[in-house]
């Protein structure tokens, strides 16, 4: 089982590199892939948490996204290098929410944000079920270890027209 040590809050995706190809006609990149980095970092700390493609195949479950929350706040262009953060926000017996954000790993400046709502899916049935214990405990390590952090200031968006 992976160690659910985090010596470094929030956790620290991998950097990624902006591909020619996900660049949009406007020459940044395509609102679309922004859910792709930040999803390839959700991935690897959900490896990290031991709940990656082996739990999913052993279990026969695995997590699911029911709602999120993208802010794009500055632009990124093709070859640009970036590195994406999560952090566990909260999690209860079946739920994790999660924050992220997207820097440019060179020049430093927060280009996206993401919020969003996992669940913990029975494969078989194709429903939420709960997180396994020992599952729970390294979620509870890993909220732990973020609390540090603070809630984040961009957390609980909502989106409206306001009318006056």
């Amino acid at each position: 089982m992976p160690s659910t040590a985090h010596a470094n809050a929030p956790f620290q995706g991998s950097i990624q590199t902006v591909r020619a190809d996900w660049l949009d006609y406007n020459g940044h990149l395509n609102m679309a892939y922004y859910n792709v980095l930040f999803d390839t970092c959700l991935d690897e700390a959900f490896i990290h948490l031991g709940l990656g493609p082996d739990y999913a195949r052993r279990n026969e479950a695995s997590f699911f996204t029911a709602e999120t929350h993208l802010c794009y706040l500055r632009e990124l262009n093709g070859g640009d290098r970036v590195r994406a953060t999560v952090q566990l926000v909260d999690f209860d017996g079946k739920r994790a929410h999660l924050y992220q954000e997207l820097f440019h790993a060179d020049e430093g400046f927060l280009s996206a944000t993401s919020e969003q709502v996992s669940l913990h899916v029975d494969l078989k049935a194709r429903k939420v079920a709960p997180w396994p214990e020992d599952v729970l405990q390294r979620l509870q390590d890993m909220k732990d270890a973020h609390a540090v952090l603070g809630r984040p200031e961009r957390a609980g968006r909502s989106i409206s027209i306001n009318r006056r």
